[in-house]
């Protein structure tokens, strides 16, 4: 019969203890950081009932594959395009201009519109797109 000495090495440490604290350890961190990550708060505008009484002039700034401007459907040269809009602006000052480019127009061409709609300081710019699916 061997009498087993307390001074001998172990042959395998046992990592079940060490694998049980980094379990909870992970827990924790991942509770503390999805609790410390806080929203943005925002105040959305509230929709009104009424409908607007407000209208107001829109222009429609086509772009075609060429390269060339329309303003709702008549062709323009960009001398003529930058003068239609100032007259509308100045009839209107709450006038809309809308870019409608092919998908085949080079977007130099559609920056081009917008940065004269912005010299020409019109509020109202808004880029047309062709619906998902269609």
């Amino acid at each position: 019969m061997q009498i087993q000495n307390d001074t001998q090495p172990y042959d395998s440490i046992n990592v079940t203890p060490m694998l049980d604290l980094a379990y909870v350890l992970l827990v924790v961190f991942i509770i503390m950081t999805t609790a410390s990550v806080q929203g943005l708060t925002m105040n959305l505008p509230k929709p009104s009932n009424t409908p607007s009484e407000e209208k107001h002039e829109t222009k429609i700034v086509q772009i075609s594959p060429e390269g060339r401007f329309m303003i709702n459907g008549v062709g323009v040269t960009p001398a003529e395009l930058e003068s239609q809009l100032l007259a509308a602006k100045a009839r209107d000052p709450k006038l809309a201009v809308m870019v409608k480019g092919d998908p085949a127009t080079q977007y130099a061409k559609v920056i081009e519109v917008v940065d004269l709609v912005n010299r020409l300081q019109i509020d109202g710019l808004g880029l047309i797109t062709a619906r998902i699916g269609t």
